[in-house]
């Protein structure tokens, strides 16, 4: 380790070299811990320095503008790119998230992946285009993924890499500015550096290199948890009009939107930018959270020309000047009382502010399908959606209620399934769904309006067929 003379973080690249990490994400991980200990003020962006985003064309303005015969020619030169490194920890899950369960579809159990895969095989067949799809995966999520994505006997592809994989980053002590140590587990020494690392390692990878040797000329990048993100035809044809490098989907945010990252004019240079609430100074939270000043949300789905980010990755030796952001969490995140540290990321919007004449589209919700939560999972698995033959998940207005599921019983994968046995309940009445205290459900539950159960202090049941709302499980005698 380093003396008390030396530059901590040497410590941090002897670290990474002898994990066998390579030197562009030691000088990427440089680049964010240089940032960390010498500048603090560029973590914030101050609201008297940016100008609300308004007036960005939406999906459905753009879509009569489109030839949509020729839009089959942009779409076939544009490549298919899914974030998929994250573990769903948060869930309590030991793989990858993509590989949880969300619905069946004609009795089959479909995980995240297998939507993926069946919307880029149904794109496939029927425009007759390639579409490549690469998955950026983690060291955590590689051999799970790609087992799964082997076994499917419809997927085939060649000539463009299938996998790429994220770097790792070591948690830094935040007393001392070494890397942790933590002998008890050593893997929870470690963390990814957020998705900003996603252009290093499109980078480091040479995949730009394939795509432009193979004609592609456009690359679509989406969360894999956000089943929502599918290829589509009209926005690479849109994309490809417009001559923009860089193009974010956003979306109206709504008063639960209101912490969610945000997309502003920078008033020094004209450059758009992206603005994640840790970026945001503790004076300017109410103009930020302003959802009538600042009216849409990032939904982190990004188009993006293969050559200009060739360009721009060239420009910086494949390390992005991106906002750093900076997190403040326990060595072992499930336990307070050990090592506090720091974890540095960066965010792939925010590499909107480094491309001139980037552009937004704003998009419907049926494009932004996020599961973060099993308050979300609940959702997906409801009767609000319709997966279809060619993988989309359908609903009627995408307009879902709030739900509120106690997480001491819920929040975690196995307890929230274990409470489900047959199905979730119906949500084609509910408003809001609010469970307090350890509830179990029977078949064929419905939940309407705003749906409340109460803490009884021990397991309780929803019985079969119960009609569950505002009183909660309803009485089944008349009232004359």
């Amino acid at each position: 380790m380093a003396n008390a003379n030396e530059d901590p973080f040497v410590a941090c690249a002897a670290k990474m070299r002898d994990h066998g990490m390579s030197e562009v994400s030691i000088s990427q991980f440089e680049r964010l811990y240089r940032v960390w200990r010498n500048e603090e003020a560029s973590s914030w962006i101050r609201e008297a320095d940016v100008e609300p985003l308004t007036d960005v064309p939406s999906f459905h303005d753009v879509y009569s503008t489109i030839d949509h015969d020729k839009a089959v020619n942009a779409f076939a030169k544009t490549a298919f790119l899914k974030l998929n490194g994250g573990l769903g920890t948060s869930m309590g899950l030991a793989c990858a998230k993509s590989l949880l369960p969300v619905r069946r579809h004609k009795a089959k159990p479909m995980r995240f992946l297998d939507i993926i895969l069946g919307q880029v095989i149904t794109a496939r067949a029927r425009l007759g285009v390639e579409l490549p799809l690469t998955l950026m995966n983690s060291f955590r999520t590689s051999a799970d993924t790609m087992k799964v994505v082997e076994h499917n006997r419809k997927f085939h592809q060649e000539g463009v890499p299938v996998e790429i994989m994220q770097h790792e980053e070591p948690k830094i002590d935040a007393e001392t500015g070494l890397p942790v140590s933590f002998p008890a587990n050593p893997d929870l020494e470690w963390c990814p550096p957020g998705h900003g690392d996603l252009f290093s390692t499109i980078w480091e990878s040479g995949l730009l290199d394939v795509l432009e040797e193979r004609g592609y000329e456009y690359l679509f990048i989406s969360n894999s948890d956000n089943l929502g993100a599918r290829p589509s035809r009209t926005l690479a044809q849109y994309f490809e009009n417009t001559g923009a490098p860089f193009m974010v989907e956003v979306a109206t945010r709504t008063y639960a939107d209101r912490k969610g990252g945000h997309i502003v004019r920078d008033r020094a240079t004209g450059n758009l930018m992206l603005r994640e609430m840790s970026q945001v100074h503790a004076d300017d939270k109410a103009d930020a959270q302003n959802i009538a000043k600042h009216p849409y949300f990032n939904t982190n789905s990004i188009w993006v020309r293969v050559d200009a980010l060739k360009a721009k990755l060239a420009e910086y030796d494949g390390v992005l000047p991106l906002p750093v952001i900076r997190n403040a969490k326990t060595v072992d995140p499930t336990d307070p009382s050990t090592t506090k540290v720091i974890q540095l990321e960066t965010a792939m919007g925010a590499a909107i502010g480094l491309f001139e004449g980037a552009i937004c589209v704003q998009v419907d919700r049926m494009r932004f399908l996020p599961v973060k939560t099993t308050n979300d999972l609940f959702i997906m698995r409801s009767d609000r959606f319709h997966l279809t033959d060619s993988y989309e998940m359908e609903d009627g207005n995408y307009i879902f209620p709030n739900v509120d599921l106690d997480p001491r019983y819920y929040k975690n994968i196995d307890d929230f399934n274990e409470r489900f046995p047959y199905s979730v309940p119906s949500l084609a009445a509910a408003k809001s769904v609010t469970i307090h205290g350890d509830w179990t459900f029977g078949q064929n539950v419905r939940l309407f309006a705003d749906a409340l159960l109460e803490d009884k202090g021990e397991p309780a049941y929803v019985p079969n067929g119960e009609y569950v709302g505002p009183q909660g499980v309803e009485p089944d005698d008349w009232v004359v």
